[in-house]
């Protein structure tokens, strides 16, 4: 009972632990977001109804949905190959940056 009590703690623990973010910089992530600019639109809104508008969404889910591509667990092509070369500071940076618009 007591060990099966401790992997408990141990997962809840990783769970939340896996969930913490630290808050990005939104003028670094302007920066980055250039290349995002075709699809996402200038302010995050896109122009092209099958791209989804960053702007305004929560930065936790931005930086999820960015980590999710980046592994892979996510598929798309252009998003896959787009979040490849981004770091865990990028991340933030992009995903404080797109939750900060309205």
């Amino acid at each position: 009972m007591k060990r099966q009590i401790l992997a408990i703690v141990s997962a809840l623990t990783l769970a939340v632990s896996a969930n913490v973010s630290f808050a990005g910089d939104a003028a670094a992530g302007k920066a980055k977001a250039i290349t995002c600019v075709g699809c996402h639109g200038a302010a995050g809104v896109s122009a092209i109804p099958t791209f989804p508008n960053l702007a305004g969404q929560k930065e936790a889910y931005l930086a999820k949905q960015l980590k999710d591509f980046k592994s892979g667990s996510r598929k798309d092509p252009t998003m896959n190959s787009m979040s490849a070369p981004l770091s865990d500071a990028d991340i933030a940076n992009l995903a404080a940056y797109y939750a900060g618009l309205k």
